[in-house]
């Protein structure tokens, strides 16, 4: 685990505080450093971190409210996993936030935003071609937030957050499902013509439709979740 917090033991103890640490823990968590189930060691974080124990529990209290970590009786704090019905409903909600920054990406576009979305559609397009499912789901993190960053909403991105989506997507790996890679970069480049065009209803519209296709894909993973969910 300390190859995930690499050169922040350097840093001094007293400029830390807990919530800094549960930070750089979310970090992590939604990198996929940090696995879904994953146990989390209080002793072994607090030397990794160069501090004491007591400033992790405070981090890990923290997160536990974000509901990203979980403690069980005899079994100590573990990253949470997400139930299908959870993930869906995450997703929902990304939706409705995704499709307000796609619109307001489009209204607020401009050559340097343009060059950008286009240049990670290009390496998309290539990872596609090489089979690279790693880099290409990197950049699907990359492109989304850059997205989000043309459109400046900050209400959006602290909401977005806390959402934690990337947290399911590496619990699902809906890019591993057959078909799915393509489908994805097809999704993507619609968006992307949409938002290049200023064309906000499309860019709404796209957006909402990829993160919907994204969540029927959870649906086919999510196994014996997937009664329930039909039940909706």
């Amino acid at each position: 685990m300390a190859t995930i917090f690499h050169g922040l033991a350097d840093d001094p103890a007293r400029a830390r505080s807990a919530s800094d640490i549960a930070e750089h823990i979310r970090r992590a968590i939604a990198s996929g450093d940090l696995a879904p189930n994953e146990r989390l060691v209080e002793q072994d974080l607090a030397r990794d971190l160069n501090t004491n124990r007591s400033v992790i529990r405070t981090a890990f209290a923290h997160l536990e409210q974000q509901r990203l970590l979980v403690r069980e009786p005899n079994r100590g704090v573990r990253v949470r996993t997400y139930t299908a019905l959870e993930a869906v409903e995450i997703l929902e909600t990304r939706a409705a936030l995704e499709g307000l920054v796609a619109r307001c990406a489009a209204k607020r576009i401009d050559g340097e935003g343009e060059r950008a979305l286009r240049g990670i559609i290009g390496e998309m397009r290539a990872c596609r071609d090489s089979g690279d499912l790693l880099a290409y789901s990197q950049l699907n993190t990359r492109l989304h937030r850059t997205v989000l960053e043309i459109a400046n909403h900050e209400t959006a991105t602290m909401l977005l957050s806390s959402l934690q989506s990337q947290a399911v997507r590496y619990q699902f790996r809906t890019v591993l499902q057959p078909g799915r890679i393509a489908q994805s970069l097809g999704e993507h480049e619609a968006i992307v013509q949409a938002i290049v065009a200023h064309n906000e209803d499309d860019a709404e519209r796209t957006m909402r439709a990829h993160i919907g296709s994204v969540a029927q894909t959870v649906l086919a993973i999510g196994g014996k979740d997937l009664t329930a969910l039909k039940a909706i």
